[in-house]
């Protein structure tokens, strides 16, 4: 069993590991995680550089979790890379982090999360950054 987290180095990114982490011990899985960009790796924030997908894979192995890492540079389409990895790996589900967006962005930009939501053959726990208010 496998389980697919879809990694950016943001609070988004971290709460999609983390619940990856939480999955993938209740379940006895493994999880692969996947880093990609839009197409340029060195203006693409969302690139993790080798230290911050070290500090990831820490995070999960001292979590008892078994990991592999994937990254490259996409054609553009992120939501098409994450489904692509979760077909080629026989993935069982896909974790995501969620951005707050207003609903006219959502309906001008779209959404990686969206398209992967609506075209994942496997379930998909899309996550949200804990809120930080008491």
């Amino acid at each position: 069993m496998k389980i697919l987290v879809g990694y950016v180095p943001t609070p988004e990114g971290e709460a999609a590991l983390t619940a990856a982490a939480a999955e993938a011990e209740l379940r006895g899985a493994g999880v692969l995680l996947l880093n990609t960009s839009r197409g340029d790796a060195y203006i693409d924030s969302r690139y993790a550089n080798a230290e911050e997908l070290a500090a990831a894979e820490a995070k999960l192995r001292e979590a008892g979790v078994e990991v592999t890492i994937q990254q490259a540079v996409g054609t553009g389409d992120v939501a098409a890379e994450l489904l692509k990895a979760a077909a080629a790996e026989d993935v069982t589900l896909i974790v995501l982090g969620l951005r707050r967006r207003s609903p006219v962005g959502k309906l001008i930009l779209g959404s990686t999360a969206q398209r992967v939501l609506l075209e994942s053959p496997v379930p998909v726990l899309a996550v949200k950054v804990p809120s930080t208010r008491d």
